[in-house]
C-alpha cells in the first residue's frame, strides 16, 4: 500500500526508540534533538504499522501548547504529505494510524479512558508531570504492547518524573541521555550561544545545556542557603536529644496547609528534627500527633492570627490549645519581607533531620516570588502548596530567640554533648 521509500536520519543514541520498551525516557539539555527525534520515530512507525498515539503534556491549553507544530514540520521533513492528513486537533495516517493531544492536568480517571486504546502515549516536557497525573494516566495505557515515551529536560531532582522514571527507574525502561554532543546536526548557531552561556553563567549552564537538574528552583528566594546548608553536610541524621525541650512552630491552616516544625535550640545550633504538614484537621488531631512523639515539649510558637476567634466555636487558636494544656506564645505580625530577613538570619545556624523534615527542606528549595509576566519583575512570595512550610520557616525567625536553650546539666556538658553530637 505505502510506496513511500525512505532512509531515516537519527542521531546514534536514538537508535533504541525503535525497538520494544515499556518505558523510554530521553532527558538531557538543549540542543540534543529529544523530541525531533521522537517525532520522527513516531512517524515511521505509524507509516509503517497502524497506531494510536497520544501525545500529552501536562497543561495543554490549546494546540500551540502541544507537538502538533513539530509533528507537522517532520511530516514533510519525511515526505509524508501525501500519506498524513494534518486536522485542526489530529493527524491521521491513511493507514488508520491517528495523533491525538491532550492536558494531563484537565483529565481524571474516568474523562482519561477514552485513551485506553492507545499504543504509544508520548509525554513531552514530562519534567512538569505531577504524581497525580501519572497515577491517572500509567494505568490507562494498557494496551498489549502499548509504550510510554517522555522527553523532558530535567528541572528538580525532587520532581516527581525525575525521581520515578530516572532516579529509580524499573526493569522495563530504556534510561537514555541525550545532550548537544549526542546531535551531530547540532547547529553552529546553537553551538556559539553553547559557548557563551558556558563563560557567562557556569552553573546555569550545566542546567540547560547538559541536563543536570537542579537542587533549587529557579528564582527560589532562599536559594544560596539551600547550597550552603547541604554543601556544609547541615541535611544530615540530627537526633533528638532527651535534655532539651522541643519547641514547635506553626503556621495555621484548614483548607490550606497547617504545618509545624518541632525545634530544638543550643547556644550553637538550631536543630530542625521533626515536621507535620496536612489539612482539614482539627487541632485536637495534630495535638494528639505532637503527644505521640516522645519528646519534652517547651512552648508552641503561633503566628499573630492564632488570637482571631472561629466564629463556630467562639474561641481562637490560642485558646483552644490552652484548653488542651499546651504552652503557647503569640509571635507579633510582621510583613512577609522582614520575616524572610529573620530567616536568612537563621540559615547558617540550622541542622535539618534528612528524613523527618524532608518536607519541610522541599518547600523551601521551591519557596519563590511570583514575576510580572509584563515587567519580568520578581514581586510577593508565591502562594502554593510550598508556602505554607516556608511560612512556618519565616515564623521560626522570628520565634528563635524566645526559645528556651536551657539544659538540665548546665552549660559546660551541653556543649559537650553537642561535639559530640557533631
Amino acid at each position: 500500500m505505502n510506496e513511500i521509500h525512505i532512509t531515516p536520519q537519527f542521531p546514534q543514541v536514538l537508535e533504541p526508540l525503535m525497538r520494544p520498551m515499556r518505558y523510554k525516557v530521553l532527558y538531557g539539555g538543549r540542543g540534543g534533538a529529544k523530541s525531533w527525534g521522537v517525532a520522527r520515530a513516531l512517524l515511521i512507525t505509524a507509516f509503517g504499522t497502524p497506531l494510536r498515539v497520544l501525545c500529552a503534556r501536562e497543561v495543554q491549553k490549546s494546540m500551540k501548547d502541544s507537538v502538533h507544530r513539530l509533528l507537522r514540520d517532520q511530516i514533510e521533513e519525511l515526505g509524508f504529505s501525501e500519506f498524513y492528513e494534518v486536522l485542526d486537533t489530529e493527524i491521521r495516517g491513511k493507514n488508520g494510524s491517528l495523533f491525538l493531544f491532550c492536558g494531563l492536568q484537565s483529565h481524571t480517571v474516568d474523562s482519561i479512558k477514552s485513551y485506553e486504546s492507545v499504543d504509544r502515549c508520548w509525554v513531552e516536557e514530562a519534567h512538569g508531570v505531577s504524581k497525580r497525573s501519572w497515577d491517572v494516566l500509567i494505568p490507562t495505557i494498557r494496551k498489549p504492547d502499548s509504550e510510554i515515551w517522555l522527553t523532558l529536560n530535567p528541572d528538580m531532582d525532587t520532581d516527581e518524573t525525575y525521581v520515578r522514571f530516572i532516579a529509580a527507574p524499573s526493569p522495563d525502561t530504556w534510561l537514555c541521555e541525550v545532550n548537544w554532543r549526542d546531535n551531530p546536526w547540532f547547529p553552529e548557531v546553537l553551538e556559539q550561544e553553547r559557548i557563551k552561556a558556558q563563560a557567562r553563567d557556569p552553573e546555569s549552564y550545566e542546567h540547560i545545556w547538559e541536563g543536570k537538574p537542579r537542587r533549587v528552583a529557579e528564582g527560589a528566594i532562599y536559594r544560596h542557603e539551600i547550597d550552603a546548608v547541604f554543601k556544609d553536610g547541615r541535611v544530615r541524621l540530627v537526633p533528638y536529644d532527651p535534655m532539651l525541650p522541643v519547641h514547635t512552630v506553626w503556621d495555621l491552616g484548614w483548607n490550606d496547609a497547617m504545618t509545624i516544625i518541632f525545634v530544638q535550640r543550643t547556644p550553637m545550633d538550631v536543630r530542625l528534627i521533626d515536621y507535620i504538614e496536612d489539612n482539614n484537621r482539627t487541632l485536637d488531631w495534630y495535638v494528639a500527633e505532637l503527644e505521640r512523639r516522645p519528646y519534652r515539649f517547651g512552648t508552641d510558637y503561633i503566628p499573630h492570627d492564632g488570637r482571631t476567634r472561629n466564629f463556630q466555636t467562639g474561641k481562637s487558636t490560642e485558646e483552644l490549645l490552652g484548653d488542651l494544656r499546651r504552652k503557647t506564645h503569640v509571635l507579633p505580625q510582621t510583613s512577609v519581607e522582614e520575616g524572610i530577613k529573620a530567616a536568612r538570619l537563621l540559615w547558617p545556624r540550622c541542622y535539618f533531620d534528612q528524613g523527618k523534615t524532608a518536607r519541610l527542606l522541599e518547600c523551601l528549595k521551591r519557596y519563590r516570588r511570583d514575576v510580572n509576566q509584563a515587567t519580568n519583575e520578581p514581586g510577593a512570595p508565591r502562594h502554593d502548596e510550598y508556602s505554607h512550610g516556608a511560612d512556618a520557616f519565616r515564623y521560626l525567625g522570628q520565634a528563635i530567640d524566645l526559645m528556651s536553650n536551657a539544659s538540665n546539666n548546665g552549660i559546660g556538658a551541653f556543649k559537650q554533648r553537642t561535639r559530640n553530637w557533631r
